[in-house]
């Protein structure tokens, strides 16, 4: 228990490039006190270091074993450009979420130049039931979504949302097959998202890029096809980051 939340520190800096003890709860289980102890506990080894005003970052120490760098600045660098030409192409909001903790969270959005009218998702925490980002990294990560703790709590945000984890697990199971997730009207009525991994494994799995628009312009047919644009988009991202699935380096061996 104790190594696990020392690492559920190290995650959520690491992905935030920057936080405070007071971030670092709201994106874990853990109360003030004990999370400030071991923050302290991880600078005194140089794992994290302070960097003013409250303020951790990953210590050089740390920085030395793992020579990379998966904070959002750095991820944006190389993916903000691909979200906005995607949404100039498609004349729509996209986004990048990223699982932080418990939860997955919208980080960055990107609009379209083009003068169309469209959603903007906003920024943070999704649910992981109702949310095509959160879904699509909930379904590639089994030990996210427990069944037997979620029963009888999911929230119903509109009559359209699925509180039944059976038929969750059912959609889970649809989306790993397609390869990406819908939200349609499950937050919000009138709004839809579309969203897939960067990967169905390693990092790439607890990422997820999408769009969001209104129920009106994101037809059936059209989530269709964007799911699969989406899809490869995502492929492409990973392959830049030099994430490559397990799952595509088996076709490669095969091939």
């Amino acid at each position: 228990m104790h190594l696990e939340r020392l690492t559920s520190i190290l995650e959520i800096v690491g992905q935030k490039g920057e936080a405070t003890v007071a971030g670092i709860c709201a994106h874990s289980d853990l109360p003030k006190p004990s999370a400030y102890r071991l923050v302290q506990d991880l600078v005194s080894v140089g794992l994290l270091e302070p960097v003013g005003r409250g303020q951790f970052a990953i210590g050089t120490r740390l920085k030395a074993i793992t020579n990379s760098d998966h904070s959002d600045r750095a991820l944006l660098e190389l993916i903000r450009p691909t979200l906005k030409q995607a949404a100039n192409d498609v004349g729509a909001a996209f986004f990048l979420s990223r699982l932080r903790g418990k939860s997955v969270e919208i980080i960055h959005v990107e609009t379209p130049d083009t003068g169309v009218s469209y959603l903007h998702p906003g920024l943070g925490k999704r649910p992981l039931h109702a949310c095509s980002c959160s879904k699509a990294v909930a379904a590639f990560s089994p030990d996210l979504f427990v069944t037997g703790e979620m029963e009888g709590r999911l929230r119903a945000y509109t009559e359209f949302t699925l509180t039944d984890v059976h038929d969750l697990e059912a959609e889970f199971k649809a989306i790993r097959q397609r390869g990406f997730a819908e939200c349609v009207e499950e937050i919000e009525r009138g709004m839809c998202s579309v969203a897939a991994p960067l990967a169905p494994d390693g990092p790439g799995a607890a990422m997820s890029i999408g769009a969001t628009g209104s129920v009106r312009v994101f037809t059936p047919a059209f989530r269709a096809d964007l799911g699969s644009r989406i899809v490869q988009a995502a492929r492409e991202i990973s392959t830049s980051l030099g994430w490559e699935s397990v799952q595509d380096a088996r076709v490669c061996k095969l091939s």
